[in-house]
C-alpha cells in the first residue's frame, strides 16, 4: 500500500483541511480506473463484428474459430489468478501498468498474424493483461477508495461497458475508413490501452514498501489467507454468484441475435436489439453500484435482478417476437448482475489484500464455471427443434443465479 493511501484511509476530523496532494493522487487514480476499464473488453467486442473476415482471411477453420471465442473466459479463469501473487510482490498499479501494455502489444501483434494459430496465442496475450486488470480494479477501488466503493465501482463498470460497446460499433467503421482492411480496425484499439498505462505507472511511482491492504501501526485481524477462502462459505457464494451471470451474459452476447433471428427479425434489428441490452449497462452500472454501495445487505437487489433475468429469457422462451424490447430492456437489466458482483467482492473484503485474495479466487474460479454454458446453449440449439429446450436450461441457472444471491449480498465481511 502506498503511504499516500494509508493516509487516505487513515480517519480524519471534520475540520482538517483539505490534503491537496491526496486529492490529485485520487483524481489520477479516477482517471487511471477508467482507462483500465475502457480497455476490458474491446479485445474480446472489437472481433466479432470483422470474424467472417478474419476467417476468410486467415482461412480459420470452425473449431479454431470456436477456441477463439472461448479464450476470453479461459483466459480470465487461469491468469486472472496470479493476479493477486503479482500484486503482493510488484503492486497493484505497476502489475496493471505492465498489464496494459501487454495488451497493447497483443493487439497491435494480433493484427499483423498471417496465422490463424499465431492469432489464436497472440488473442490470449492481449486477453492475459485484460485478465489481471479484471481481477485487481476491486483491490485499487478498496485501496484508494475505501469509503466509496460502490460508487468508484460503478464508474469503472459503466467505462467498460461504453469500452465494449464502443469497440462492438466502431471496429467495422474503423476498419472501412482504411479501405476495409480487419487489421486497422482490430489493431485501432491498441492506442486506447497505451493511453491507460501512464495514469499506472505514475501511481506505481508512489509505491512503498507497505503491503497493499496494510496500513501503518493499524491492528487487526491478518488477512484471509487462499485456504480460508476457499472454506469461507461467503466466498463460494460470491463465486457461484459471479460464475452464473458470466454465464448468462456470454449467453446474451453469444446467442441472443440468433434467437431473434430466428424468430423472423431481420438482422439489422437483432443486432439494434443486442446493442440495447448491452448500451443499457452504461447508466445503470454506476447507479446501481453506488445504490448497492449505500446498503448493507445487497441480497434483494441481487435477487430482483436475477429476476429481470429470468422475465427476460422467459419472454424469448414465450416467444421472442411478441415484445423484444422489453425482453432487450429486462436482459440489459439483469446484465447489471456484473458490476453489482464487483461490488460485492470490495464490500465483502475488509481490507484491500483480503478484495485482492477474493478477487482472484472469485473471477478465476467464476470464469472457469462460466465456461460450459454458452457452449451447452450451442449443444441443445444443434440437437433441437427451436429455442426452448436451450432457454429451459438458461432458466434454471438463473433460478440458481437468484437462489445464491441471497447469502452472497449478506453484509458479512471475510477476512
Amino acid at each position: 500500500m502506498t503511504t499516500d493511501e494509508v493516509n487516505e484511509s487513515a480517519p480524519r476530523s471534520p475540520t482538517d483541511p483539505p490534503r491537496a496532494p491526496l486529492r490529485g493522487v485520487r483524481r489520477t487514480a479516477v482517471v487511471a480506473l477508467v482507462l483500465a476499464a475502457l480497455n476490458l473488453r474491446p479485445g474480446v467486442t472489437s472481433l466479432g463484428p470483422v470474424l467472417e473476415e478474419v476467417r476468410d482471411s486467415l482461412d480459420m477453420s470452425g473449431s479454431v474459430t470456436g477456441l477463439v471465442t472461448s479464450i476470453p473466459a479461459v483466459c480470465f479463469a487461469v491468469v486472472g489468478s496470479t493476479a493477486p501473487l503479482l500484486a503482493r510482490r510488484f503492486g497493484a498499479s505497476g502489475v496493471i501498468a505492465v498489464a496494459g501494455a501487454v495488451l497493447a502489444v497483443g493487439l497491435v501483434l494480433r493484427s499483423f498474424a498471417f496465422d490463424p494459430i499465431l492469432f489464436v496465442v497472440l488473442t490470449a496475450l492481449s486477453l492475459a493483461g485484460i485478465a489481471v486488470a479484471n481481477v485487481l480494479l476491486p483491490m485499487v477501488v478498496k485501496q484508494r477508495f475505501p469509503d466509496r466503493v460502490g460508487a468508484m465501482t460503478g464508474l469503472y463498470s459503466m467505462a467498460l461497458n461504453v469500452g465494449a460497446s464502443s469497440a462492438a460499433a466502431l471496429t467495422v467503421p474503423l476498419a472501412q475508413a482504411f479501405g476495409g482492411d480487419w487489421r486497422y480496425g482490430l489493431g485501432a484499439w491498441s492506442v486506447l490501452a497505451v493511453m491507460a498505462v501512464p495514469p499506472w505507472l505514475i501511481l506505481a511511482r508512489r509505491r512503498t514498501d507497505h503491503p497493499a491492504g496494510s496500513t501503518a501501526g493499524a491492528a487487526g485481524p491478518p488477512p484471509a489467507t487462499g485456504g480460508r477462502l476457499s472454506r469461507d462459505p461467503t466466498a463460494w457464494a460470491l463465486t457461484l454468484y459471479f460464475g452464473l451471470q458470466a454465464s448468462a451474459a456470454y449467453i446474451i452476447i453469444g446467442w441472443l441475435p440468433q434467437i431473434f433471428r430466428d424468430a423472423g427479425l431481420s438482422a439489422g434489428t437483432a443486432g439494434l436489439l443486442f446493442s440495447v441490452s448491452s448500451l443499457l449497462g452504461v447508466p445503470l452500472s454506476l447507479a446501481l453500484s453506488a445504490v448497492a454501495g449505500r446498503l448493507r445487505h445487497q441480497s434483494g437487489l441481487a435477487v430482483a435482478i436475477g429476476a429481470c433475468g429470468f422475465a427476460g429469457f422467459g419472454g424469448l422462451w414465450f416467444d421472442p417476437a411478441a415484445a423484444p424490447w422489453l425482453w432487450a430492456v429486462l436482459l440489459g437489466i439483469a446484465n447489471c448482475s456484473f458490476p453489482l458482483a464487483l461490488t460485492m467482492i470490495g464490500m465483502r473484503g475488509r481490507d484491500s489484500t483480503t478484495v485482492a485474495r477474493l478477487s482472484g479466487f472469485v473471477q478465476s474460479i467464476g470464469y472457469a464455471l462460466s465456461i460450459p454454458g454458452p457452449l451447452v446453449v450451442g449443444v441443445l440449439y444443434d440437437h433441437a427443434d427451436g429455442w426452448r429446450l436451450p432457454l429451459t436450461f438458461v432458466l434454471l441457472l438463473i433460478l440458481v443465479q437468484i437462489a445464491v444471491a441471497v447469502p452472497a449480498g449478506r453484509d458479512r465481511q471475510i477476512g
